[in-house]
């Protein structure tokens, strides 16, 4: 009768452990999900449950391990979740991204990912008060904290992060242009130019430009002034941040 209720209580207890871990991870999928990204909901909550299961069955198998006498038997209870922190970054690789304009993307979800997992060990091993306040701090950080900034930090967190992209006629455009994009209090982080041949033989001029604008200019801002230019032949922008 005792060995049936403590099965009973085990059995409740990684039921509650699996429900909790699953319940957690989808607040961070939702969050994802919201945001269009990569990894939602699904594959939070994949990720945060297995690595529960995981991290109880390494537990509690060092524990149930029976000793053998002449036989010193040792094991670990959590080697088996320290590894699934390696797993993970296979997992979280897949969703970093290098685009052509040589921008990184993907970093906060394939954090996330990582992240999902540890609310899995987390609640596995019983730290569920733990999982819960890590869960909160970190949306706390992720949604209130940068339009926070953004407003009231200093100058260089609140400007944006353009990539810039625009073909020129003639090489002495190219300082016009630079010196037009700091006239209207835009930094110029880098930039790249290379020589477009056209089929008259004539020759023009792409810069791949990197800028940091100030809050006032919104994409279609600088979007509008950059193709009044009169020496400008094409404008591709794209907000980086």
């Amino acid at each position: 009768m005792g060995d049936f209720i403590s099965g009973g209580f085990l059995h409740t207890e990684i039921l509650l452990k699996l429900g909790l871990a699953a319940l957690l991870s989808l607040i961070i999928g939702i969050e994802r999900e919201l945001k269009k990204k990569p990894v939602g909901l699904k594959t939070s909550l994949v990720i945060a449950t297995f690595s529960c299961l995981l991290t109880y069955i390494s537990i509690e198998s060092a524990y149930m391990a029976e000793t053998t006498e002449g036989v010193n038997i040792t094991m670990d209870p959590l080697r088996l979740a320290a590894q699934i922190v390696s797993g993970i970054g296979f997992l979280g690789a897949g969703v970093i991204l290098r685009k052509g304009n040589d921008s990184i993307t993907g970093l906060t979800t394939a954090a996330m990912i990582w992240g999902a997992g540890a609310i899995g060990i987390a609640v596995g091993a019983g730290f569920y008060i733990e999982a819960t306040i890590c869960v909160l701090i970190v949306l706390v950080g992720i949604e209130l904290l940068p339009p926070l900034l953004s407003k009231i930090g200093p100058k260089r967190l609140r400007m944006k992060e353009v990539y810039l992209k625009v073909l020129i006629s003639e090489t002495g455009d190219i300082k016009s242009l630079i010196s037009f994009l700091t006239s209207e209090e835009i930094v110029v982080e880098s930039f790249r130019i290379k020589d477009i041949p056209l089929s008259d033989q004539r020759i023009k001029h792409e810069m791949e430009i990197r800028l940091s604008a100030p809050p006032k200019h919104d994409m279609f801002t600088i979007y509008n002034r950059v193709h009044s230019l009169s020496y400008i032949d094409r404008v591709e922008l794209e907000i980086l941040s």
